[in-house]
């Protein structure tokens, strides 16, 4: 089977590493001339507007998937027409426009924290008044890792806020005290099998995820797999969806849901019988799901911008590096390292080294 990919990112990479062994070959579809994919399969490169790329890239594979929100919406729907896509076009549709997503949430009782649209800076004065601050203002498309937001803690922040963003659609979000953030993976195939990964406990700096644990048996498990099974069948749903959540206290809320293999999820790639990766290309190509359990604890962390020292890195018992063959860049995502351990103190002390890098 051929898997054409939109995309040539480290997820395309990682989805690539998880489908070759199974004999799987890769086309990716990428505007970048030179994708830190490209070795792993063909690439075609073409604009996500080039109808005429688009349509020999389609009708070179069995079936197609993405690796990031962000894909045109438009792009999905054409290709769906000569090539199946998973997950389809009405999973991208809610995810892509951050008030689709919020209404979707709201139709699904899924709670979210309180927000309103901003189309000009009289509204988001107006939203201020009603929502309060601290808040975040978010543009409703094209935002992911921290990008496209920013944060209003004073009314002394609304005019810069207004300048870099008001030219874009925007929601205004209640800022929200947390206990933790987490994130729910889980995968559905195409009979409609829903499967789950154990949460993943996440932390975040600048908008950007840098660090990430399994929770096995964590009592917010069936809480948080209740609001994703929700979406997983509401949009039929085929392949790994993640939704991100809010614990403040007892109850949980909705950040943002991502139709695809998400960075919080790469400890499966070693904590997992069945990786997020390999459960994905699974679900859409037909093929029996794998086991989501896990036999250990593992935690997760970020290389951003730059690659630590290996030879220290790999000095730690249980670790394993994954480098995703990108220039350094401040702000990229250039690797990461997984470290398991079937617990106990040492792993606790791992953690600790894990997040001194951070």
């Amino acid at each position: 089977m051929i898997i054409g990919v939109l995309g040539g990112g480290q997820l395309a990479r990682m989805l690539a590493l998880a489908g070759l062994p199974l004999g799987f070959d890769f086309v990716f579809y990428d505007p970048a001339p030179a994708p830190c994919v490209a070795s792993l399969g063909e690439h075609v490169r073409g604009e996500y507007s080039d109808r005429v790329m688009l349509s020999r890239f389609a009708r070179q594979v069995d079936v197609i998937t993405y690796e990031s929100e962000n894909i045109p919406l438009e792009c999905v729907e054409f290709l769906s027409r000569i090539t199946p896509v998973h997950p389809g076009a009405r999973a991208l549709n809610c995810s892509g426009d951050r008030l689709r997503e919020k209404r979707i949430f709201q139709e699904l009782g899924i709670p979210a924290p309180a927000f309103r649209t901003v189309d000009s800076l009289a509204a988001l004065n107006g939203a201020i008044e009603e929502i309060g601050l601290p808040a975040v203002l978010k543009t409703r498309t094209l935002g992911y890792d921290g990008k496209g937001q920013f944060v209003l803690r004073s009314r002394d922040d609304v005019t810069r806020a207004w300048e870099m963003l008001g030219g874009f659609s925007l929601v205004l979000e209640s800022l929200i005290a947390f206990d933790r953030e987490i994130s729910v993976l889980g995968v559905r195939d195409q009979a409609g099998k829903i499967l789950f990964y154990p949460l993943s406990e996440n932390v975040h700096h600048d908008g950007v995820l840098r660090f990430s644990r399994s929770c096995p048996r964590d009592p917010m498990q069936k809480p948080a797999e209740e609001l994703a099974g929700k979406l997983l069948r509401h949009v039929d749903y085929v392949g790994v969806l993640a939704l991100e959540l809010f614990q403040v206290g007892p109850v949980l809320l909705a950040n943002e849901m991502a139709p695809r293999v998400h960075n919080s999820g790469h400890w499966t790639i070693e904590g997992a019988m069945t990786s997020q990766f390999e459960n994905h290309l699974r679900a859409i190509a037909g093929l029996p799901l794998g086991k989501t359990s896990v036999t250990g604890h593992s935690a997760m962390v970020n290389f951003i911008g730059r690659q630590p020292d290996l030879a220290g890195l790999l000095a730690l018992r249980g670790l394993h590096v994954h480098l995703y063959g990108k220039a350094e860049r401040p702000g990229r995502k250039v690797g990461h390292a997984t470290l398991w351990s079937g617990s106990g103190a040492s792993f606790e002390e791992g953690c600790r080294t894990l997040r001194s890098l951070l």
